[in-house]
């Protein structure tokens, strides 16, 4: 088991791009959608994972994330998981820090995320001027909450 604590953010803007690497596909489809626990198949590739999180804090998740072989996660996706969603994860570097961006596509476009993972929640961390409101306490913008009610389907 791990800890993962992680921060949130929309963007400001798209200067982000410039020191942006090359993006990854990422297909997630959910097997439970709780606030208590999560349960994710996630592909990159040619790699698939199966991921349980349990709910500590809005910023912090117990992790228990297993490598299973691509046909089961497959498999998975198309058989038992009724909520999926796709997006290009990109990583930016910035003073010592590494941000995920994550631009969703499908129903969730055109939403953009920042995410930065820390040591311990008070773990001070650059911003960059990219960075825009902290969404991290807003649970409408997990992946999980978004696999089950599509951005665009939001009103707000």
């Amino acid at each position: 088991m791990t800890v993962e604590i992680e921060r949130r953010f929309l963007l400001a803007d798209d200067s982000w791009r410039k020191a942006a690497s090359e993006p990854l596909v990422l297909q997630q489809g959910y097997l439970s959608v709780e606030k208590e626990r999560t349960i994710r198949v996630r592909i990159i590739g040619s790699q698939a994972w199966l991921t349980l999180k349990g709910y500590i804090s809005d910023m912090t998740r117990s992790e228990f994330e297993y490598e299973i072989p691509l046909a089961h996660a497959q498999a998975m996706m198309a058989d038992m998981c009724p909520f999926k969603m796709e997006k290009y994860r990109y990583r930016v570097e910035f003073e010592g820090f590494v941000y995920e961006i994550d631009e969703y596509f499908g129903d969730n476009a055109p939403l953009i995320v920042a995410e930065i993972e820390l040591p311990s929640e008070d773990t001070e961390f650059p911003k960059p001027s990219w960075l825009g409101k902290e969404i991290t306490s807003d649970g409408k913008f997990t992946n999980a909450y978004l696999s089950k009610h599509p951005y665009s389907s939001w009103t707000e």
